[in-house]
């Protein structure tokens, strides 16, 4: 779905709710959009997403048809969903879907919602394994929640084997069905506390996007955060138990001198870093993300 600017008229100024018990176009449903002021800075593109969505239709097509009536079933879909962000639902969970990559996929409650910056991991684990893309390698995503990182990967080639791990089974139900709906057949789906379980001295590369908050972090009750499964975000030790748990794992699936790359908080770089240096893991560098922000570590198995 089109996210690129739209020019506002003066009519979306209307921050009353219209009954839904009268007849009512796009204009006046759009005239709504204030409403969402106080949830969020992007609360014109939100209440566009939300009609545009009910209506299953582009952005851009509620400008050119105005004056295009809702039908009874719409304008409740509508008013029910602008409810919901108004009590700071995600966008992603009341539609059911998040673009990541180049691809849309399927969210819930049940997973975290996809964020732009996790794009630099796939785009830093593709440039990374490029000196050997042609060959059958394997690879691993610790951690798959909706299946997006394990998705990009798999699609970008598919010779390349990949699997998801996932400790909850509900994750691992949507992530597959992800995986259909985008036709990819070159991944296999594992239930496991991160890499347990799997092959020894197998894998050409692993990937993870482990919970980093620390618990009690005031974060978790703000935004988006609040809606999200908090076993996807918090853990112990100040963020960093998970990150200390797959550090050690991963020595024994990754095959010698193969990669591991752990995305993190702003804070976190030196501590992570640490970890793999205590490790026995090299080559370690960290790569900022588009904001600016220390994020994803990356270094090599020593086998």
């Amino acid at each position: 779905m089109s996210t690129r600017p739209i020019c506002w008229q003066a009519w979306l100024t209307t921050t009353e709710p219209i009954s839904m018990s009268m007849v009512i176009t796009i204009k006046q449903a759009l005239s709504q959009a204030q409403r969402l002021q106080g949830v969020s800075e992007g609360w014109r593109l939100e209440s566009e997403i939300l009609l545009a969505h009910v209506l299953n239709c582009e952005r851009e097509t509620l400008f050119a048809w105005p004056a295009q009536e809702l039908s009874r079933q719409q304008a409740d879909a509508y008013q029910n969903m602008m409810q919901r962000r108004e009590r700071g639902e995600p966008i992603a969970y009341i539609t059911g879907k998040k673009a990541f990559w180049d691809f849309e996929l399927k969210v819930n409650p049940q997973v975290l919602i996809p964020r732009p910056e996790t794009e630099l991991l796939v785009e830093t684990a593709i440039n990374l394994l490029q000196p050997k893309c042609s060959a059958a390698l394997r690879l691993a995503d610790l951690g798959t929640g909706s299946g997006a990182i394990a998705l990009a990967l798999a699609r970008h080639r598919k010779h390349w084997r990949i699997t998801a791990v996932d400790i909850s089974p509900q994750a691992l139900a949507l992530a597959a069905e992800n995986a259909q709906l985008l036709q990819v057949e070159n991944i296999e789906f594992c239930e496991s506390s991160w890499c347990d379980g799997l092959d020894a001295r197998a894998y050409d590369l692993v990937a993870a996007n482990p919970p980093y908050v620390a618990v009690g972090d005031r974060h978790l009750q703000q935004g988006d955060l609040r809606f999200e499964p908090s076993i996807a975000l918090a853990a112990e030790a100040s963020g960093l138990s998970h990150l200390q748990e797959i550090v050690k794992k991963c020595r024994k699936i990754l095959k010698k001198e193969a990669w591991l790359l752990l995305e993190h908080g702003f804070d976190q770089k030196q501590a992570v870093s640490n970890l793999l240096r205590d490790a026995g893991y090299s080559n370690i560098s960290c790569a900022v993300d588009l904001a600016g922000v220390d994020r994803l570590t990356c270094a090599q198995s020593p086998g």
